[in-house]
């Protein structure tokens, strides 16, 4: 996918969504040799990146560096770009300058979280010719309010809030909406009564298509197991003992080879 009516389009055809969440150049260049649909530069970076507890101190500069990274490695991706902490919830002339600054940095789109004070915002942004894509559910710089990680949406008037929301998000112009840490059967409801396409994280099957961080799904961080990860590699096995293996290459003197010397 090149842009943000790709996803709309293939949501209308029945295609199953790929998305990846990543923040550097490297890792996007080997996202873009791959299958996957868009790339995601998420505010996640300021846990996965920066070692923070929380997506809270990533800030405008650090989304603008990552977003910038990853564009450079995948010049060709769709290229989605998280609004941070507050950035969409101060005066709409920070709103705009923050929108500009992540699309000068190489975003097509932007993500921002919640839908109650947004809309209009939103509508500002759409109608300004950025397309955004919304996030309900578990929205992680509201972790403190929300009370921790935990699954949203799971009694009755809190599912009809979200479901109401979501319609609220795509009446504003909204391409589509990030569903994370819902109940299946919600997911599936909520997706089913929209026409734009849904992206689940720990949100069941039965969305649009799924999106997981890269680190995740390499297996890169063993200490991270939740209940919706499922990781495609033992990445961190397999680089720490090739870490191990120059070790004690180098400590045996077998590395550099004569071969691997100059002359």
């Amino acid at each position: 996918m090149r842009h943000p009516s790709d996803m709309i389009e293939a949501r209308a055809a029945g295609r199953v969504i790929s998305v990846v969440t990543c923040y550097d150049a490297w890792s996007a260049k080997i996202l873009a040799a791959s299958h996957v649909d868009a790339l995601l530069v998420g505010d996640s970076a300021a846990m996965v990146m920066h070692g923070h507890e929380t997506t809270i101190p990533a800030d405008l500069d650090m989304m603008c560096l990552h977003t910038a990274a990853a564009r450079r490695g995948a010049p060709d991706k769709l290229l989605i770009a998280d609004m941070p902490f507050l950035a969409h919830r101060k005066s709409l002339a920070d709103t705009v300058g923050a929108v500009e600054r992540l699309v000068r940095a190489g975003g097509q789109a932007v993500k921002l979280e919640g839908a109650d004070g947004n809309l209009e915002t939103i509508r500002h942004i759409v109608d300004s010719g950025i397309d955004v894509m919304g996030h309900l559910g578990l929205t992680p710089q509201s972790l403190h309010r929300l009370g921790g990680y935990r699954v949203q949406g799971r009694d009755e008037r809190a599912a009809a809030k979200l479901a109401d929301d979501a319609l609220r998000l795509q009446d504003a112009g909204c391409f589509s909406i990030v569903l994370e840490l819902l109940p299946s059967e919600l997911a599936r409801a909520v997706t089913e009564s929209l026409s734009i396409p849904t992206i689940g994280i720990g949100a069941g099957p039965h969305t649009s298509g799924q999106v997981l961080v890269l680190q995740d799904l390499l297996g890169l961080q063993p200490d991270f197991k939740p209940k919706f990860l499922r990781t495609f590699l033992d990445g961190f096995e397999l680089l720490r003992d090739a870490v191990d293996r120059f070790d004690r290459e180098v400590k045996e003197g077998t590395y550099p080879s004569e071969e691997e010397s100059y002359r």
